[in-house]
């Protein structure tokens, strides 16, 4: 008589080399990381389509109108991301909590609870900065007329900041619990929405006055807010959802869950800051250069860009299987979620950086019209810096999941440290070295970029291989988290 084991994965389930085999338990993984992984991959990909639809209604609206918008919205963008990554930390918390105690229900509410407060908190700076929008434009040497349009814009787009991170923290909430369907679902219908918003708003259609810009900041208003509104209705109608009861009692302070979150979220958000912003610096160093190499900067970031929305997918994955383990104090889980997931995220950037290398044309098509001789210079300056960014993908990659993996453990504010001397203390007085004091010029600010970026995978990696000398498994969350306040 035969017998077959078969192993069915459900969501929330833990996964022990008890009951299964080692390459069972390692294969339960595999499917757990990409069952999980692969809407929060797509949940990406449509907030960045969200971006795309309104950049390329601006473009409609003329030059000027686009370097104005996109003016705005990366002023605006070096702040919100702050506190996208604040709210994010509600995700290896909410993790912890089922990791250690499956059915949890109070202590999951109250986590979610001081997210949506935490959201309160940082969204209330951020629109005093971008209200002064115009003035911080000018002080740094902006064209006035540019300033005042992007201005305008901003004081129309700061009102989608609460609502986003709102729709965030549920987000947040359902990847712990493992079931980012619906997030991704009321992030596809946002598109649709986002579009005929801005473009009814931006051109006066249906009656209703043509605003430009400020009517494209209007339809992301309404765009995040049908996005809160829409995944929170659903989460109050699902009835394997509901018992969370994630709205009741939302007045109840919980101080010592707060100040958690923050500690954990600061270095977060700090982290994606020194990130965000180092790309940020290096266009305009590339604009110092020249025109040219400006252009071939943006569509080679551009490629690259949406490539990374993969790992950085497989990335929020990991802190969630990471998490689940850790607070089942599981560490043989903790290595099979790390793995599994950096695995994942190496293997698509290496396809990617294989097309990058050996196929560079069949990317810069959908950008550039490669038969144009205007196009010429252009084109040979993103071919360049596509093969260093061949390179960048496979660090870029490793670093994103690295950072996943230390934050399932609750480690976020050693990895903030590693973000800033490898993208500020590395990536970027290097690229400066090798664009002005060497012949390299934009190639060299790719390769200070690439140089950093490795830096931050190596140490993140190292911390991970370290892991159990330096008690990240072994002690408990709340041990971490005293050590790391000390």
């Amino acid at each position: 008589m035969a017998f077959r084991l078969q192993v069915v994965y459900k969501p929330g389930t833990m996964i022990s080399c008890t009951s299964l085999t080692e390459r069972t338990a390692w294969l339960a993984e595999l499917r757990a990381t990409l069952a999980l992984g692969w809407p929060l991959i797509l949940a990406t990909l449509a907030q960045n389509a969200l971006i795309t639809t309104d950049v390329i209604l601006m473009g409609w609206m003329g030059s000027e109108s686009l370097a104005a918008g996109a003016l705005g919205t990366n002023l605006y963008f070096a702040f919100l991301i702050f506190g996208i990554g604040l709210v994010n930390a509600t995700s290896p918390i909410i993790a912890e909590e089922l990791g250690r105690k499956r059915h949890s229900v109070r202590e999951v509410r109250r986590t979610v609870r001081q997210g949506l407060w935490a959201s309160v908190t940082v969204a209330i700076p951020i629109w005093i900065v971008a209200w002064n929008g115009e003035a911080i434009l000018l002080a740094i040497g902006q064209e006035p007329g540019l300033a005042h349009n992007a201005g305008a814009y901003m004081r129309a787009l700061q009102w989608s900041l609460l609502p986003f991170l709102f729709f965030l923290v549920l987000r947040s909430f359902l990847a712990a619990l493992e079931r980012p369907g619906w997030a991704l679902f009321i992030g596809l219908l946002a598109i649709p929405v986002n579009f005929a918003a801005a473009y009814a708003l931006m051109f006066g259609s249906f009656g209703l006055p043509a605003l430009g810009l400020i009517g494209a900041g209007l339809g992301t208003v309404i765009s995040s807010t049908f996005m809160f509104l829409a995944l929170a209705l659903l989460i109050v109608l699902d009835p394997k959802l509901r018992r969370y009861h994630i709205f009741g009692r939302f007045w109840r302070s919980d101080w010592p869950r707060y100040r958690t979150l923050w500690r954990l979220g600061v270095p977060i958000g700090l982290t994606l800051m020194f990130e965000v912003t180092i790309f940020n610096a290096a266009a305009m160093l590339m604009g110092r250069i020249g025109a040219s190499e400006l252009a071939a900067h943006a569509v080679a970031l551009q490629i690259a860009s949406f490539c990374f929305s993969i790992p950085l997918g497989i990335g929020q994955a990991v802190t969630v299987r990471v998490g689940r383990a850790y607070g089942a104090q599981d560490a043989e889980g903790v290595t099979r979620a790390g793995w599994t997931s950096f695995a994942l995220g190496t293997g698509f950037m290496v396809v990617t950086a294989s097309l990058m290398m050996f196929a560079p044309h069949l990317l810069l098509g959908a950008f550039l019209d490669l038969s144009d001789p205007k196009n010429a210079m252009v084109v040979d300056l993103a071919r360049s810096f596509l093969v260093v960014a061949a390179i960048f993908q496979l660090v870029d990659g490793a670093q994103v999941v690295g950072a996943g993996m230390l934050r399932g453990l609750q480690d976020t504010r050693v990895p903030m440290i590693y973000a800033a001397m490898g993208y500020w203390g590395v990536g970027f007085p290097l690229g400066v070295i090798l664009a002005f004091g060497t012949p390299l010029r934009g190639i060299g600010i790719w390769i200070g970029l690439a140089s950093g970026l490795a830096v931050v995978a190596c140490l993140m990696l190292w911390r991970w291989l370290h892991r159990d000398r330096l008690g990240l498994v072994t002690a408990t969350p709340q041990d971490v988290q005293e050590a790391f306040a000390s």
